[in-house]
């Protein structure tokens, strides 16, 4: 087999106080999210500062982010699973915003002589936010020498991501009394994006659809079940109806038990464990719902691993 490195592509994190800034700068510098004529660098880092203390308290809130952490997990259990098969092959993270940053990998891989490189993206929905800015900037910063380039732009219904999040939904719904579990809606939260991206093209919208309709059918729509968007950012208009307002609208209509499910975030990080686990909580609890759960992120699962695998492994063969 051809020497190969697999390059798990994800936005990174920052993992102390004083990376939030610079994190924040980097994220607002990215053209293929916000689009701003001229002095784009300037702006973001005015922005990055402003926001910065309040992130940090929220950041504090939950004790630091752990994307990249999971993302190291994810990382070594895929390359660990992918050696069993194809001795000559090595796992890397390339991160968007942080550290280690897609240019300090590129340097890394082409440094190593790749013959292969497949560029897998901890995003299984294709969106010109993630995935697209990914791509670009690795075509940025990667100066090939004659190495094959894979690149993998989605697996939204791959039936092992598909089992992966069913299994999440399995083990959260057993935290309810047996009364509650019956009556429980799951609520599938994803991150929004400007409608804008969605009329230039973008498919994330509707491969998100896709992804909760294949979901409820491997459960046989066992339970009433709703699509929200969150963590909008900025005065453009962005996908709705967001999770907040679900929240109180169904409690107004009577829904007192819901599960939160977390769709397109394959680890926990301050998307799940801040704005779903604690502002929308409080949001709930206000809102007299009585028992209020969000599904542990697909993390360390052994499903989601092994999707991983697979995805990289028929890609090999195919090849």
């Amino acid at each position: 087999m051809k020497k190969t490195a697999v390059v798990l592509l994800n936005l990174g994190g920052p993992e102390k106080t004083e990376d939030i800034e610079p994190f924040l700068k980097n994220l607002f510098s990215d053209p293929d999210i916000f689009k701003i004529p001229f002095g784009q660098k300037f702006l973001a880092g005015i922005i990055a500062k402003n926001r910065a203390p309040k992130v940090a308290e929220n950041y504090k809130a939950i004790g630091g982010s752990p994307l990249n952490k999971w993302t190291e997990i994810q990382r070594k259990l895929l390359e660990e699973k992918l050696r069993k098969e194809f001795p000559n092959i090595d796992v890397f993270t390339a991160m968007r915003y942080w550290k280690p940053f897609t240019k300090d990998t590129a340097a890394e891989i082409s440094r190593r002589k790749y013959e292969r490189v497949i560029l897998l993206p901890l995003f299984p929905h294709y969106s010109y936010s993630t995935t697209r800015s990914s791509f670009n900037e690795w075509k940025r910063v990667f100066h090939p020498n004659g190495e094959e380039q894979i690149f993998i732009p989605e697996y939204y219904l791959h039936p092992e991501f598909i089992r992966a999040v069913n299994g999440r939904i399995d083990e959260s719904l057993a935290k309810f009394d047996e009364n509650a579990r019956g009556d429980a809606v799951l609520v599938f939260s994803a991150h929004s994006t400007p409608v804008k991206m969605k009329k230039d093209g973008d498919p994330y919208h509707s491969q998100i659809i896709e992804s909760v309709n294949e979901i409820m059918r491997l459960r046989k729509f066992d339970r009433e079940y709703f699509i929200s968007f969150q963590s909008k950012v900025g005065p453009l208009k962005w996908l709705e109806p967001t999770t907040e307002k679900t929240i109180k609208e169904l409690a107004i209509n009577g829904k007192k038990n819901m599960l939160i499910v977390p769709i397109s975030f394959v680890s926990d990080h301050f998307e799940t464990l801040f704005e779903l686990d604690k502002e929308y909580r409080k949001t709930a609890e206000d809102s007299g719902v009585e028992n209020y759960f969000v599904t542990q992120g697909l993390n360390d699962s052994e499903l989601f691993i092994n999707a991983l695998k697979n995805i990289v492994k028929d890609k090999i063969n195919s090849a």
